[in-house]
């Protein structure tokens, strides 16, 4: 499974990728709007310090519009994946855009058969939301069962991009679950790697090698 950022924020992307295993970004209005620069700028920002997929979204709610903004948005960059929503527009601009080469990422997928409709229109990923629907007492989990299961049947090329993932175990039961990307704050990627065993371990072998050291010392100096 790919591990993409789900944030704008410079300092966390440029932290992210240090650790060299960070395959993308996702970013939306909200968080662009959180950094204070024009779109533009700010995504060459972001493609300057994450050699992946970067999507960014689409503002406009008809197709027409969606269409010229979506190509704007992919001559930014070479790897900005446009996002559009899973409505009737959005579809609309979704299968216009994906026939003229340009990777869409159909955002706010919240059922199945909004996840067919992604794949049919020519999507490259689609977005089901895990934790927003959990929070509306709906396993988002679920979903993301169906539509990797759908696509499998079929063999459509579309990936499934596991978004608002809000703890390490939403990670994993979408790993186990076949999603081919999770997206994830920096918060939770940089949780994955904790554990009390690990840092105790750690602690342990440490103070064993300084006092294993310390006894060849002094037995040198005999």
């Amino acid at each position: 499974m790919k591990f993409f950022l789900d944030t704008a924020n410079l300092d966390e992307l440029k932290k992210g990728a240090s650790w060299g295993i960070v395959d993308g970004v996702t970013t939306n209005p909200t968080l662009i709007a959180k950094e204070g620069r024009p779109i533009e700028e700010h995504l060459r920002m972001i493609c300057d310090i994450v050699d992946g997929d970067i999507s960014a979204e689409v503002v406009s709610t008809e197709s027409a519009a969606m269409i010229r903004e979506g190509l704007e948005l992919s001559r930014i960059h070479k790897n900005i994946v446009v996002k559009c929503p899973c409505t009737v527009e959005g579809l609309k601009a979704t299968k216009t855009l994906s026939s003229a080469g340009i990777r869409i990422n159909m955002t706010l997928v919240f059922s199945a058969p909004q996840a067919l409709l992604a794949a049919k229109a020519g999507a490259s990923f689609c977005s089901p939301f895990v934790g927003r629907l959990d929070d509306i007492a709906t396993p988002g989990m679920d979903l993301v069962r169906d539509i990797v299961q759908i696509y499998r049947n079929y063999s459509f090329p579309c990936e499934v991009l596991a978004a608002s993932l809000r703890s390490p175990i939403h990670v994993v039961e979408a790993a186990k679950a076949g999603a081919h990307i999770g997206t994830m704050p920096y918060a939770v990627f940089t949780s994955l790697v904790k554990h009390p065993l690990t840092a105790i371990g750690l602690n342990k072998f440490l103070e064993d090698w300084e006092k294993a050291n310390k006894e060849v010392g002094a037995k040198t100096a005999r």
